[in-house]
């Protein structure tokens, strides 16, 4: 009771805002990926090299896939929310 006396809420604007800062900045991490990709294999001889590179960027990918996915299944919680809200 006390901590909930004590929680300020966000606002629809905050939550908007860090929306839009969110999706910007997986953008910017799926774009900083993909060059990585292009300039990992540059004058690189090793096959074990370039298998190493391409593991750790296919790992990478992965992961920034799995919280794209996360953020947007939390995205759609808070879209259902505020469409019941209205209903009622």
């Amino acid at each position: 009771s006390h901590v909930m006396s004590e929680y300020v809420r966000m606002t629809d604007t905050e939550r908007d805002q860090i929306d839009q800062d969110a999706q910007i900045f997986m953008r910017t991490c799926a774009d900083a990926i993909h060059q990585l990709r292009t300039e990992a294999h540059k004058g690189v001889q090793s096959a074990q090299v370039k298998d190493h590179r391409t593991a750790v960027l296919d790992f990478i990918e992965d992961y920034l896939k799995r919280v794209c996915k996360l953020y947007s299944e939390q995205r759609a919680i808070r879209v259902k929310r505020v469409i019941d809200k209205k209903r009622l």
